[in-house]
């Protein structure tokens, strides 16, 4: 089970912005991920080391925002004024999700600008608009030279704080978590307000610790 990303709804300045302030503040730069054409959205993505990623991601003005549950996610984030919104693991087999859920994995794609296809499979959106703490299940697809973490990256995810209980959190992942999680520190703190990321702790080469 692999920490693989942390997604990143953009508030009112819109997606470039968003993710040209947060690039800024890591020190580093972002790449235009493209449109996920079965969500209604499109990312970009800055690269993280250890084969991460920060999904910066708007939703747009498509019929499949208004079906699919991941574009429903975003918007209802971005209408709160944008923020973190979640965060997905990866793992090598889905089926154990799939029959824990009691339903089937859907197909997730993106088109590069450049006309290629990144694919992977995905369930748990729906859990993670139930109840933020909780992050949603990828399996890759694709090679992993079209895959973000293919992208060369100097600055570490380090910990996420999360509003939440470690025994919901567990239960979820079907494994214990207490403070850690794939070499993540995990701090867990009781909510006051709405369950969810508070804030992640990175490391950059040229700013040092940085709290977003």
């Amino acid at each position: 089970m692999h920490v693989d990303h942390l997604i990143f709804a953009v508030g009112p300045a819109g997606l470039r912005a968003d993710a040209e302030r947060l690039a800024a503040e890591l020190g580093t730069e972002f790449k235009d991920g493209g449109f996920h054409p079965r969500f209604g959205t499109r990312n970009h993505i800055i690269p993280l080391a250890d084969a991460r990623y920060i999904e910066v991601v708007e939703v747009l003005e498509h019929p499949a925002a208004e079906k699919a549950p991941f574009g429903q996610a975003v918007r209802a984030r971005s209408e709160m004024g944008g923020g973190w919104l979640g965060w997905v693991v990866s793992v090598d087999d889905l089926s154990p999700y799939e029959a824990r859920l009691e339903r089937s994995s859907v197909p997730g794609s993106r088109h590069f600008p450049d006309g290629r296809k990144l694919e992977w499979q995905q369930i748990g959106i729906k859990g993670l608009i139930a109840d933020p703490q909780l992050p949603y299940f990828l399996k890759w697809v694709s090679d992993e030279t079209l895959r973000p973490s293919a992208l060369p990256a100097e600055v570490d995810l380090r910990a996420i704080e999360i509003s939440g209980s470690s025994e919901r959190l567990s239960d979820w992942l079907n494994t214990p978590v207490e403070n850690e999680l794939d070499g993540i520190q995990l701090k867990l703190v009781a909510p006051n307000g709405a369950p969810g990321i508070n804030r992640v702790k990175f490391n950059s080469p040229t700013k040092g610790e940085v709290i977003i």
